[in-house]
């Protein structure tokens, strides 16, 4: 799988581009499957909103994903980036430490008194989808209980992965790199937050046709196939 998508990279800029690699700036939830689907170009993964600024600020970057549509959106709307695409989706859950300290057992359970809450921080997408979610289920009091509020989601994953926190809200992709030392709880279908991926050519890049083809290619079928491997789901 890997020896075709790198055979796929090769057409979408990356280092056959005569300026170098592509500047990717994404979403820290797309670390592990972006590098998939163009291995020679070069990442720099954190929060949206923090990425968001850099691009503002007059970052080199050719391209720009990120975990909701509102950043890509607002950088369209100020001429920054071309239009926006969405290329996939995802959801929510709840993680906890495998000894689970805290018994945790539902998403209720983050309101008992004492319990270790992380969380990522306003502004950066799963942190809002989270206080979404707290909000849909009547548990908003549980933001009481947060002892952390992290930069991204790889943060939030860390710090329950550690045992530094008796739980955490992450996205489900983020589940499997720490699968050997987080559960993931369940949270009900319908307090999922619509969460939307888009990506956007960086207006200005020095490689507009690599960048074009790498946005193109996350819609292509290679790289469905790469997303959706990583758990992610793509639009019909």
């Amino acid at each position: 799988m890997l020896a075709v998508l790198t055979a796929f990279a090769s057409g979408c800029g990356g280092s056959d581009s005569d300026d170098g690699p592509l500047d990717v700036y994404a979403a820290a939830s797309l670390a592990e499957v972006f590098p998939q689907i163009d291995p020679d170009a070069r990442f720099s993964f954190a929060g949206s909103d923090e990425l968001a600024t850099q691009i503002r600020e007059g970052a080199r970057a050719d391209v720009f994903a990120a975990a909701s549509s509102k950043y890509p959106q607002e950088l369209f709307a100020e001429d920054l980036v071309e239009e926006p695409v969405t290329f996939a989706s995802n959801r929510l859950v709840l993680v906890v430490p495998r000894a689970n300290p805290a018994a945790i057992e539902s998403v209720e359970d983050v309101l008992q008194p004492g319990t270790r809450l992380v969380v990522a921080a306003e502004g950066v997408p799963v942190g809002d989808y989270t206080r979404t979610v707290l909000e849909t289920l009547g548990l908003s009091g549980a933001l009481d209980n947060v002892i952390s509020n992290e930069d991204d989601v790889k943060g939030v994953a860390g710090k329950v992965a550690l045992g530094e926190a008796d739980a955490g809200f992450v996205y489900a992709t983020d589940v499997t790199p720490v699968a050997d030392r987080v559960l993931a709880v369940e949270l009900p279908d319908d307090a999922q937050p619509p969460i939307e991926y888009q990506a956007a050519v960086v207006v200005g890049t020095d490689d507009e046709a690599g960048a074009r083809a790498l946005v193109e290619a996350l819609r292509g079928p290679r790289g469905r196939e790469a997303l959706e491997q990583a758990g992610f789901v793509v639009p019909t």
